[in-house]
């Protein structure tokens, strides 16, 4: 099986539920765009801030604006990425501007019950509902086509990365906005996008709960039994090899709570006081017999 039929069947596992997922997300996204976006000129980049600069600047109509950027990147990306990339684009850059019709009466109902004196209140919703509706979509592997096209076409032809590609050009928009709108406009810019970036990470990789240690220790077999018998989890024996000694040794991997933490280095400590962590954020595991671990927990 190559590569690209391996993508396929990622993408197709769950597909209805992931679909549901999606469009949901879009809607989010789209109702966020009317009810705060668009009265508040927020311009955080994208093609949603182009359309939210050029209707101040030009009176053109956001929602007309987004399906005509989003049938030329459509364009573009079939001239210069091709047919595959073009079929997973083309929903999102579709479905979005739909969603942002859709959803303009609803934000108009709700905007009076939205709508803040205080500007830090209307830039904490915003931030989250945006990395929330974000972190849905990217979740599922799609995406709302836009700028994420122009992206992958500069990654291609330029050999720009497309973080860096993205940091460019969304930065550029948001110095415009602030011409447009005031400097503090790219003040609360860079707030939204800084929370939802957390969001978004949050979602995708979920919230550290547990921790990964690798410990090298002379007494390997005492910290493993504690490990064992007392925190009551699984622990997994390495052999190594000092890279200038070349002495020969032991270091055990294991995971345990994030509550547990302290309590747990310091026994370890107490065991072996010469003995040396590496620890890292632990998001996930599958697998294995674990127990005491708080996400595994029915």
């Amino acid at each position: 099986m190559d590569l690209e039929q391996l993508k396929q069947q990622i993408f197709k596992r769950d597909f209805y539920e992931k679909s549901l997922v999606f469009f949901l997300g879009v809607f989010l996204l789209a109702l966020n765009y009317n009810l705060f976006f668009l009265p508040n000129h927020l311009v955080i980049g994208g093609t949603s801030g182009l359309s939210i600069i050029f209707e101040e600047i030009f009176g053109w109509d956001p929602n007309i604006f987004l399906y005509i950027s989003g049938l030329i990147l459509i364009i573009l990306c079939y001239i210069f990425l091709g047919k595959k990339n073009t079929g997973v684009s083309i929903i999102g850059s579709i479905m979005y501007p739909f969603m942002i019709s859709l959803t303009y009466p609803l934000a108009k109902l709700l905007q009076p019950y939205f709508t803040f004196d205080n500007i830090v209140i209307t830039i904490i919703l915003t931030s989250l509902l945006y990395g929330i509706a974000n972190g849905m979509i990217y979740k599922v592997g799609f995406n709302t086509g836009g700028f994420d096209i122009l992206m992958k076409i500069f990654n291609k032809y330029g050999h720009i990365p497309e973080g860096k590609a993205s940091l460019i050009l969304n930065s550029i928009i948001i110095l415009f906005g602030g011409i447009a709108f005031g400097v503090h406009q790219v003040v609360y810019a860079i707030i939204i996008l800084a929370i939802y970036s957390r969001i978004v990470d949050s979602i995708l990789i979920g919230i550290s709960n547990s921790k990964l240690f690798f410990i090298y220790t002379k007494e390997h077999q005492k910290v493993r039994k504690y490990i064992i018998e007392e925190m009551k989890t699984g622990v997994t024996i390495l052999e190594t090899e000092g890279g200038y000694s070349k002495k020969k040794g032991y270091m055990l991997m294991c995971v345990v709570p994030t509550k547990d933490y302290y309590y747990f280095k310091e026994m370890v400590l107490y065991i072996d006081p010469s003995a040396f962590f590496v620890i890292h954020d632990c998001y996930e595991v599958q697998g294995g017999k674990r127990r005491n671990l708080p996400f595994l927990m029915k």
